[in-house]
C-alpha cells in the first residue's frame, strides 16, 4: 500500500499560547539517504517543545518546524542505505524535530527497538529523558555504583526516569519536589529520599540525610542561585551537571569552594548535537540500558495521554508543572 500524500501534524504559523497547536494539513516527509519514515503512533510531550512554541527555542538548522522530538511507530518507508528488513518493525527515536504528526522521519542510528515489555506510548516516554539521564549521569558525571545523586524536579519526565536508572544501577537518590505529595509520588516510584523544597532548605536537608558528606554528583535542570546551592550539597570530587536554566541563565559561582573540593562543572544540551553523537548515544544506550528495557525492569512514569487534537491540553498541562511522569501525545 502506498504512502498518502498528506497527513496532520501539530506546525504552527507563529509563536503563542497553547491554543496555536491546531492540527493542519501537511505534506508526508519522505525519508533521506540513512532514514526511515515511522508511521508515528505516539509522540513524547517535553518542556523544549514548550519554549519552541512560545518562540524561545528555534529547531536546529535543518529540522521540521513539526513541533516534537520522540516519537514511537512503525516504520513505514526506508531512504538509501537502510536495510529493507526495517519495513514494518515497531521502533522509537529521538528525533530534532517532526514528531506532533501522523509520520515522521527519522535517522536510523538513531532508532531503537520497541520491545513486547513495553507498549507504543511508553516507547514514545523513553527517548528523550533516557537519553538525557544516560549521557549527563552516566557519561558526563561518570555515576558508579555506590555513588548519591541529588535530582531536582524528581517527579518530571527526567527525575522519574533518572529515579529508574538510579535504581538499576546501585546509586542512592534524593530529589527534589514542590510539594509533599509530589515528594511522596517520587519515593513511591523509588526515591530513597524526596525533599520539598517549598517547606525545607534543600542544601541543610542533603547534608543531614548524607550526615554530612554530600552527595556524588548533583544533575540540575534549574540553574540561576540555584547553582551555589547545589555546589554545597557536592562532596569532595563532586560532579555538578546542568542541563537546563529554567530558574535563570547565570550563577554566580564560589571558586575557591570548588578548588577545596576538587569539583568538576559540566553540563550538556541534546538537541543541537550531532547526528554521529545521537547514533553512538543510542547505540550505547541500546547496549547498556536496552536489555533492561527488553526485561520489563525499565519502564517510564506515564502521567497523561492526549490524542493529537488536544495537543493545547498537553501543552498546559506541562506548563501548571501538575504532572508525575510523562505526557504523551497518543496519535495512531
Amino acid at each position: 500500500m502506498g504512502l498518502p500524500e498528506t497527513m496532520l501534524a501539530i506546525d504552527p504559523e507563529a509563536p503563542g499560547g497553547p491554543e496555536v497547536l491546531v492540527p493542519v494539513s501537511r505534506p508526508v516527509p519522505r525519508p533521506g539517504r540513512g532514514e526511515v519514515l515511522v508511521k508515528v503512533a505516539a509522540a513524547g510531550v517535553n518542556r523544549p517543545e514548550v519554549m519552541q512554541r512560545k518562540g524561545l527555542y528555534p529547531p536546529p538548522p535543518g529540522a521540521p518546524s513539526i513541533l516534537g522530538m520522540e516519537i514511537s511507530g512503525t516504520v513505514a518507508a526506508v531512504g538509501e542505505e537502510v536495510p529493507r528488513e526495517l519495513l514494518g518493525q515497531r521502533v522509537c527515536a529521538l528525533i530534532a524535530g517532526g514528531a506532533y504528526a501522523e509520520y515522521a522521519v527519522a535517522p536510523q542510528g538513531q532508532c531503537l527497538p520497541v520491545p513486547p515489555a513495553l507498549s507504543m506510548v511508553e516507547a514514545a516516554a523513553m527517548p528523550e529523558t533516557l537519553f538525557t539521564v544516560w549521557s549527563n549521569v552516566f557519561e558526563r558525571a561518570y555515576a558508579t555504583d555506590g555513588e548519591w545523586i541529588l535530582v531536582h524536579g524528581g517527579t518530571s519526565g527526567i527525575g522519574t526516569m533518572a529515579i529508574h536508572l538510579a535504581n538499576l544501577f546501585g546509586l542512592t537518590i534524593i530529589v527534589t519536589a514542590g510539594s509533599d505529595a509530589k515528594c511522596e509520588a517520587a519515593r513511591r516510584i523509588g526515591a530513597d529520599h524526596a525533599i520539598n523544597y517549598r517547606a525545607e532548605d534543600f542544601v541543610a536537608r542533603v547534608m543531614e540525610i548524607t550526615a554530612g558528606r554530600g552527595v556524588d554528583i548533583v544533575l540540575d535542570m534549574v540553574g540561576g542561585d540555584y547553582v551555589p546551592r547545589n555546589l554545597q550539597c557536592l562532596a569532595e570530587e563532586g560532579r555538578h551537571v546542568s542541563i537546563a536554566v529554567q530558574g535563570g541563565m547565570q550563577a554566580t559561582i564560589p571558586i575557591f569552594e570548588v578548588m577545596r573540593k576538587r569539583l568538576v562543572l559540566t553540563g550538556s544540551t541534546l538537541r543541537p548535537r550531532p547526528l554521529e553523537f545521537k547514533a553512538l548515544l543510542a547505540d550505547e544506550v541500546h547496549r547498556t540500558v536496552w536489555p533492561f528495557v527488553a526485561e520489563g525492569r525499565l519502564k517510564p512514569v506515564i502521567d497523561k495521554v492526549f490524542p493529537l487534537a488536544e495537543a493545547p491540553a498537553a501543552h498546559a498541562r506541562m506548563e501548571s508543572g501538575e504532572h508525575v511522569g510523562k505526557i504523551v501525545l497518543a496519535i495512531d
